[in-house]
């Protein structure tokens, strides 16, 4: 029987509309890469950084357009085409065939799989409840702002970078937000107690109570969210309440794709997966790291793909995460400063230093990885470049 032909060809096909597969598209233009390009997302924006939405997004300071990795013109400009809404389906690694929501069959040569992650949901007794929240797209944020409009006190489950960015966010909009936690130090899972505790205590100064060391045990109400339980028999009274679990990397479509995944889809140091030409990055992506001794690891941006960066540059030590440092002083364009959007974004960033002073950085390039060291050992789930302000 013939096998069935694909109804177009293109040479590098992407999959997932985030940071990953929107860099390494323009990486490949910026490396001179002259072949078609696709780019799929399932979301209906153009690829967007997620940071903004625990803060500036999830406040009202800032619009969606604002967090674009690229502007939607550049997609046309550039000769990619962007597929918003559009699911890729499933992979054959053996024909190097994908099928799109829709029914359409794309032939590649090169494929970048950039899934990202799924929040972890907490299936407790009593989360059926309304105004129980998850953060992960724009949409999520919306629905948060406005619960939270009418909410005077907000339960933020976890204690690491979206309970303590969305809790520094809603606080300055004057909501009374408490964090309840496994960990004893709020942040200290990621930096150690000492400098957990040094973010707590900014935390604190702005209105967010932390609890730690609670595990939650059931959400209670009738019909909307009325306290959260915790397995030591705390009751926190609450109108509101955002979790913040932790992720999972989305490996469904490399499972049916028969590539060998654990814990994310395993990849070699250069980002092949077990099947030639198919690739991966991003929350995704738990690769052979260079620069950990052979380590897995994570890697939050699509630029080492598709034979990018030349050999001899793939052992670089890469900057570490937990960076900590003042927000800039410095003009909006110096280059020295981190990526901004435009002189309004910066302007908006000195204007707010009175309630946010200080910034936890998350390097854009280094793989994250469990423990309290920083980059030691397998890639722990927080491989996006999100930053907590406090």
């Amino acid at each position: 029987m013939a096998s069935r032909v694909a109804d177009r060809e293109v040479d590098f096909l992407l999959v997932g509309g985030g940071m990953a597969g929107a860099s390494c598209a323009a990486e490949l233009r910026k490396k001179g890469a002259e072949g078609s390009i696709l780019l799929a997302g399932r979301e209906p924006e153009p690829p967007y950084e997620r940071p903004p939405l625990s803060k500036e997004y999830l406040r009202g300071d800032a619009e969606r357009a604002e967090a674009y990795v690229n502007q939607p013109s550049w997609y046309e400009e550039n000769d990619v085409e962007l597929l918003t809404g559009k699911n890729v389906m499933s992979i054959d690694a053996e024909a190097k065939t994908a099928k799109i929501q829709g029914g359409e069959e794309v032939a590649f040569g090169q494929a970048l799989l950039a899934t990202g992650a799924n929040v972890n949901i907490l299936r407790l007794e009593g989360a059926e409840n309304e105004g129980i929240h998850y953060l992960r797209a724009y949409g999520n944020a919306d629905a948060i702002r406005a619960d939270a409009a009418g909410a005077k006190r907000v339960v933020l489950v976890g204690g690491s970078y979206i309970a303590a960015e969305v809790a520094a966010s809603l606080a300055a909009t004057g909501a009374h937000c408490t964090m309840v936690g496994l960990e004893d130090v709020a942040l200290s899972r990621t930096f150690g107690e000492d400098a957990g505790r040094f973010f707590q205590e900014g935390l604190e100064e702005h209105g967010v109570t932390y609890v730690g060391g609670e595990s939650v045990a059931a959400f209670e109400g009738d019909g909307r969210i009325s306290a959260v339980l915790t397995e030591s028999g705390r009751s926190f009274d609450c109108d509101l309440v955002v979790v913040g679990a932790g992720v999972k990397p989305d490996v469904m479509l490399a499972q049916r794709a028969g590539l060998d995944v654990d814990n994310g889809i395993l990849c070699d140091s250069k980002l092949q997966t077990s099947a030639p030409g198919i690739y991966a990055a991003g929350d995704v992506c738990n690769y052979d790291s260079v620069v950990h001794g052979g380590d897995l690891a994570r890697l939050a941006r699509g630029r080492r793909v598709l034979g990018l960066v030349p050999e001899g540059r793939q052992g670089r030590r890469l900057p570490q995460r937990g960076a900590l440092r003042r927000p800039r002083r410095g003009p909006p364009d110096d280059p020295r400063g981190r990526r901004c959007r435009g002189r309004n974004r910066a302007d908006r960033r000195r204007e707010r230093r009175s309630i946010q002073p200080l910034v936890i950085l998350r390097t854009r390039v280094a793989p994250w990885c469990n423990g309290s060291t920083p980059l030691s050992g397998r890639g722990s789930r927080g491989s996006s470049p999100w930053g907590a302000v406090i």
